[in-house]
């Protein structure tokens, strides 16, 4: 979710993946809440840091984790290289039980979470996105 808030909101001026530590299929309660800002990610497909490492070669200016492991797991992978890593913790969604409805609304919780610290960390203006720092 939060690559995908990131890309809508920087118009592709923003180079952005996403990965996991480990690869799961594409959620669709995810797919439901990105869904109900006219933002399709219903193409996504996870791939985990290692993937991303072998394809990209981890050549980015900032990591985003959004988890203790995932965080641990980019420090490890980037410990030689000019790279910035941040910890945004973030509520898992998927440890909600409940209706569909309470379930579809910690998942929001956390794209609406995701949009704000988005917000806070890249200057945001006029469909345009730049680094904050």
């Amino acid at each position: 979710m939060a690559a995908a808030l990131l890309r809508n909101v920087s118009h592709g001026r923003l180079y952005v993946a996403s990965a996991g530590v480990r690869k799961d299929e594409l959620d669709p309660f995810a797919v439901s809440i990105m869904d109900e800002l006219g933002v399709d990610i219903s193409d996504h497909r996870p791939v985990t840091l290692e993937e991303l490492e072998d394809w990209e070669g981890l050549n980015f200016d900032v990591i985003i984790t959004l988890s203790p492991e995932a965080h641990h797991c980019a420090l490890e992978l980037t410990r030689i290289q000019a790279c910035d890593v941040e910890y945004w913790p973030t509520p898992d969604p998927t440890a909600i039980e409940g209706s569909r409805e309470q379930r579809l609304d910690a998942y929001r919780e956390v794209r609406d979470l995701l949009s704000r610290r988005i917000a806070d960390r890249f200057a945001v203006a006029e469909g345009q996105a730049t680094q904050a720092g």
